[in-house]
């Protein structure tokens, strides 16, 4: 390998690589010496150099010669054009870890026909930020074990990983947590909403919609118990949990949940076309 000035070099400096670069500095996986981003807005490089301390440039070419994992945290419907800058820099040493969702580990690797590109496919999600956060990752036909590994030390500080080993799923993995915090705190406006219209308080129904929400995931994570049969313990026959699931199933609220996690996975499959 290659000697570099910098382990992971961000491509992009935007909400997602924020929260991977916060994870990877608060877990000490890498000192901020070790790691530079970069982004054609001054705003978003002054955001990672005051917030992290860390290098940052405009220039996408000095991030892939002078680091060994790279991350592209672009938008899939600009990626190619940003590859397009730094073709002739990638070296066959490199690890290539991307964030977009819908584009594929091959369709990355076919962007360097001189070289075996090692790329790694991450979808990670929001809660990241808090150390919280959930990615499937898939490992591109040239990647090794290590070069695996080497990305979920990265996700893994922001919160867990899972290998997805079949790609195609890695579509549903970007409707189902990838997207997935943003319907949850749909539901938790939602819920917020109701508590307003029925005389509460903003403040006191935010208050209660976030905690008692909160509780109930955390619930879920450290009971063993399923989402089904916790959601049975709460619900007494006739009585009030009742009356509101009732209404839910009437209009069809599960049914909606699902398809909209699908649509969601289509335009996955759609922005890697």
């Amino acid at each position: 390998m290659m000697t570099t000035q910098f382990e992971i070099g961000v491509i992009g400096a935007g909400n997602a690589a924020e929260g991977i670069v916060d994870g990877i500095l608060r877990k000490s996986v890498l000192f901020d010496d070790r790691l530079i981003a970069s982004d054609p807005s001054e705003a978003r490089r002054q955001v990672f150099a005051e917030r992290f301390g860390i290098t940052v440039t405009d220039d996408n070419r000095r991030v892939v010669a002078d680091s060994y994992i790279i991350i592209l945290a672009v938008k899939p419907q600009v990626w190619k054009e940003v590859v397009a800058g730094f073709t002739d820099l990638v070296r066959e040493d490199h690890i290539i870890v991307s964030i977009m969702a819908g584009v594929s580990t091959a369709a990355i690797e076919a962007r360097f026909p001189d070289i075996q590109a090692r790329v790694v496919r991450v979808m990670p999600n929001l809660p990241i930020h808090v150390g919280a956060g959930m990615a499937g990752v898939h490992a591109g036909k040239h990647t090794t074990e290590a070069d695996r590994l080497h990305a979920q030390r990265i996700f893994d500080a922001g919160g867990r990983s899972v290998v997805i080993a079949d790609e195609a799923m890695m579509d549903a993995v970007t409707g189902i947590s990838g997207s997935g915090p943003a319907y949850f705190y749909y539901f938790v406006e939602a819920l917020i909403e109701a508590g307003v219209q029925m005389g509460l308080s903003a403040q006191h129904a935010s208050l209660m919609a976030k905690h008692t929400c909160f509780g109930a995931a955390r619930m879920m994570l450290e009971s063993g118990e399923t989402p089904a049969e916790l959601r049975r313990k709460v619900t007494s026959p006739g009585g009030t949990t009742q009356a509101a699931l009732d209404d839910l199933r009437e209009s069809r609220v599960f049914e909606k949940i699902i398809q909209g996690a699908m649509a969601a996975r289509r335009r996955s499959e759609e922005l890697g076309q």
